[in-house]
């Protein structure tokens, strides 16, 4: 999920992570190849939302996986109108089409899916994606190699331009401007990212976890509902001890904007709200007085400028609905 290129960008970053990652490689080499002849159970966790096309394409190219011992489970997430009218989910290996009576969101739905799934890795993925031949083994292989890694992240790239890479991990949340970059987001895959390592956090378009993570650290924060719930998960990962890995072999291409879209309301909403909404989670005291400051006489008059000047009233409305929110709702979560 794309939640903006506005952080500041520096070499001295990209050669410390290039040396963390070198330096990994050392410290925990290669213990063992893959057991093939002993593969665990991968379950692939996708949701659909009135997009049962888009996921009748996605459990297509489940078919070319090389890897054999997968579920997949399709989470509907109440459609107006079922997918069961597009696709037969009994006519691909393994796969369930479960129907929720209303939509979770991305982090309710994807917690609903890992209550019913029996594997012991967990590939939450988006339907709007296309799977690689070798895109399981690849992501399973540094669980294998280093203990301590508790997320493992591919490859992502643009669907409508193959060789375009969207995703290359990310940097480290700026706690200023409550914004991160993604690293090799719009830039010609030339092997300049091919040398896989530790990232500042998971993306929510693919990404595969060991259960036993999610059993120590909780599931995705429910409040979230729908962005920077990745990041907010992430966080506590990493406050656990695990290593979020991106896997330069592991490979995905993904068909960006297709599940909201760039202008809509919705996510004028949910990225201003979850974006206060982490930086309050996730901040120091100074931090969040500094991010208070700076989106308060930057942000918010910059983007209500935008907003009018696009008239872009329905956007505006929502936005200032997004940063209202943080005004009366606790930060906290019910769930772990």
């Amino acid at each position: 999920m794309d939640h903006g290129q506005y952080a500041f960008c520096i070499d001295s970053e990209i050669k410390c992570l290039s040396f963390l990652r070198s330096s990994l490689h050392s410290i925990f080499p290669v213990m063992n190849p893959f057991p093939r002849e002993n593969e665990p159970l991968v379950s692939i966790i996708t949701l659909n939302y009135n997009q049962a096309q888009v996921t009748r394409e996605f459990l297509e190219s489940s078919r070319k996986l090389n890897y054999r011992n997968y579920e997949i489970l399709v989470c509907d997430m109440a459609s107006s109108i079922s997918p069961a009218t597009v696709f037969n989910a009994s006519v691909y290996p393994n796969t369930r089409l479960l129907n929720s009576k209303i939509n979770l969101g991305f982090a309710g739905g994807n917690n609903w899916g890992i209550h019913q799934a029996r594997g012991e890795f967990l590939f939450i993925v988006n339907n709007d994606t296309e799977l690689t031949p070798d895109l399981i083994q690849s992501l399973l292989e540094p669980f294998f190699q280093n203990p301590l890694i508790g997320i493992v992240c591919p490859k992502i790239k643009y669907f409508s331009q193959p060789d375009t890479i969207q995703y290359a991990g990310f940097r480290p949340m700026n706690m200023l401007t409550g914004r991160t970059a993604t690293i090799g987001d719009l830039q010609k895959d030339h092997g300049q990212y091919n040398l896989s390592g530790p990232t500042a956090a998971a993306h929510g378009c693919a990404m595969m976890v060991k259960k036993e993570i999610i059993e120590k650290t909780g599931m995705f924060p429910k409040k979230f509902f729908l962005y920077y719930e990745e990041w907010d998960w992430s966080a506590r990962v990493q406050k656990a001890g695990y290593i979020i890995w991106y896997q330069s072999s592991a490979t995905i291409f993904h068909k960006e904007s297709m599940s909201v879209g760039k202008e809509n309301p919705l996510k004028a909403y949910y990225h201003t709200r979850n974006r206060i909404l982490y930086m309050r989670r996730n901040s120091s005291t100074l931090q969040l007085i500094s991010f208070t400051l700076f989106f308060t006489f930057f942000t918010l008059p910059i983007s209500v400028i935008r907003y009018l000047l696009k008239a872009q009233f329905l956007q505006l409305w929502w936005f200032l609905r997004g940063a209202g929110y943080n005004l009366v709702n606790s930060s906290r979560s019910v769930e772990k």
